[in-house]
Formats: C-alpha cells, structure tokens, sequence
C-alpha cells in the first residue's frame, strides 16, 4: 500500500516487534486523520516489552496501571483476565490516532492454528496491511483461512454469491460477541466486505479455486468473477469442511454431538466428530463459535476497562454506542 512507509514509521519509536499488522477502516482511508488507526503487534516476551516502552512512551499507558505495578502488572491483567492482549488506544502520533494491541508471538500463533479464543486469529481472517513479519505468519494464517472458509461454507445454503461467502467469514468471529448486541454497528460486516471486497477475493480466492478442485463447489467458467456458488451439501462433503476445522473447535464439537473412532495404519485411535446430518453439524459448530466468542469477547472487555483506564475506556464505549446508535 502506498502509505505503508509512514503507517511503519510509527514502530520506529517503539521497542523492537516480530509482526505488526494494521486492520480496519485505517486499510482504506489511511489519508483520513479522524480515523483511529488499528495495530497489532506480536513480541516474543510481553512484559520485557511493556517495560522498555514504558520507559519511552509511558504517556501511552493508564497512569493507574503504571503506578500500581507497572509491565508486570499490565502483562497479568492480558493474560489472566483478557485472551492474551493489552490495548493503548487513543495514543496520538504524527497527527494520527493510534490503537495498538500487543500479544505474545506464542499465543497468537496458538490462536491462529487452534482459534482457542478466537479474538486476533478472527482479526486476521478479514483483510489486514501487513507491516512487518518475522515469523512468516501470512503463511501460517493460511491454515485459519482455509478453516474459515469450511466452515463459512458449512452454514451457507446450496447457492450462494461470492460477497455472501465473504460476509459469512466476516461474521464468524462477532457471532456472540457482547460488543455487536450494543456497541457496535449492527451493518459493520456488510461495511466490511463492501468496503473491501477486492481485498477478501485476493485473500480468498486461492480456497475458492482449492475447494472447486475438490468438486466441494462449483461456479461458473465463463464468468470472469466467481458469481453465483453451488456447493455440494452431502454427508461426505459436510465431512470434509469438518476435518478442516481447527482441533479445538472439533473437540468440542465432539463432546457436543458424539465422537467416533477410527485408526490409521499405525493402529493408532483417530477421533473424529460424528455427524449425522449437515444440519446439525453446522449448529454445533455454530454454538461452539458463539460460546468462544462470548467468552473471550467478555473477558477481553474487563480487561480493556482495567487496563485503559476510567476516562479512556468510557471515551471508547461512547465512540462504539455512537457508531451503534447511528447504524
């Protein structure tokens, strides 16, 4: 993106980090100064870094949380109360307004792969400017995408477009999410894809195109874009979109419909989730992803509250009622 250059000039003030990534309406108007621009940024060691960049931008921080302990404290409040990640908001910078959140490379790694609390793995699942990457994540967010879309596709019907397709990926990690009942938007996930759909299709093409392979779906030839979907609802394909699920969530899918067992050549026990119909796969895997969500969404908003503060968390929740209201 053109504007990359200065949206990383912002790290250079920052204690060193192994992926940064911007996400939200910043994507598409970067120009606009109004607009808070979202970052996530991934380190090894949370708490050595909240302590060095306390030392160079500790206005950035509650005063509170800074005086009564400081790095470690910050640290416990994210990973005890929240899913693992501390939030600055409303920090100013280069006639900017800046929010950024910082997670240990370990769980957002772990986040990806599993979607244990289905917060930033959610995140990077919708269109995100990548700044900087040590560790390859794109690559390995490729395993959440795939996933993503199986189970998009498992709680769509056999037709289908290609902005609903995207619409049904955006909304998975809001399912059961307390902000979207009164502090959000209600339209947000149909302003997302509309906003950046030709971003979705770059991200989403390849699984398209994969899963057509399969004969999982079909579109179109001569159609230049994907148009209208069809996919096959059979027992045998609603097993495939399964098996690409996370472990996590396939456990616990498991211990909601039944599981059964079968062994691969070495003899050893593979547990499977047992599916009766494509139906109520896609409510049990729906009631699943509403539970992570409503849990993690929780319990990242008390830690929003403790760790920003009276004066910003309540500047915040009036942003996000405002946006609610008007929508």
């Amino acid at each position: 993106m053109a504007n990359n250059q200065g949206l990383a000039g912002f790290l250079d003030d920052l204690p060193p980090v192994e992926f940064c990534c911007t996400y939200g309406s910043s994507l598409l108007n970067n120009r606009d100064k109004t607009t808070m621009v979202d970052y996530i940024l991934g380190v090894s060691d949370p708490m050595q870094w909240h302590t060095k960049n306390l030392e160079l931008n500790s206005d950035h921080y509650a005063s509170l949380s800074v005086q009564l302990g400081g790095a470690k404290l910050i640290t416990q409040v994210a990973d005890v109360i929240g899913v693992g990640v501390h939030f600055n908001p409303y920090v100013e910078w280069d006639d900017k307004m800046i929010k950024y959140g910082v997670v240990r490379m370990h769980d957002l790694v772990q986040d990806i792969f599993s979607w244990e609390h289905f917060y930033l793995s959610g995140r990077l699942q919708k269109p995100v400017n990548v700044l900087k990457d040590n560790l390859d994540i794109e690559n390995i967010n490729s395993v959440s995408l795939r996933a993503a879309t199986s189970a998009a596709l498992l709680l769509l019907p056999p037709k289908f477009t290609e902005a609903e397709l995207y619409a049904k990926i955006c909304s998975l990690s809001y399912m059961g999410d307390l902000r979207m009942l009164f502090a959000e938007d209600k339209n947000k996930v149909n302003k997302i894809v509309e906003g950046q759909f030709p971003l979705f299709r770059k991200m989403y093409k390849p699984f398209i195109e994969e899963y057509a392979a399969k004969d999982l779906l079909r579109y179109p030839a001569y159609v230049r874009h994907f148009g209208n979907i069809v996919q096959d609802c059979g027992l045998p394909a609603t097993s495939v979109l399964v098996s690409s699920l996370p472990s996590n969530v396939k456990r616990r899918m498991g211990m909601k419909s039944g599981e059964k067992i079968n062994h691969s050549q070495s003899g050893r026990a593979i547990y499977e989730v047992a599916i009766a119909s494509r139906e109520e796969a896609a409510s049990c895997m729906q009631k699943v992803l509403r539970r992570i969500v409503l849990v993690s969404s929780t319990r990242q908003a008390i830690s929003g509250v403790l760790a920003a503060g009276g004066v910003h968390a309540a500047q915040y929740l009036s942003n996000k009622m405002s946006k609610w209201w008007k929508s």
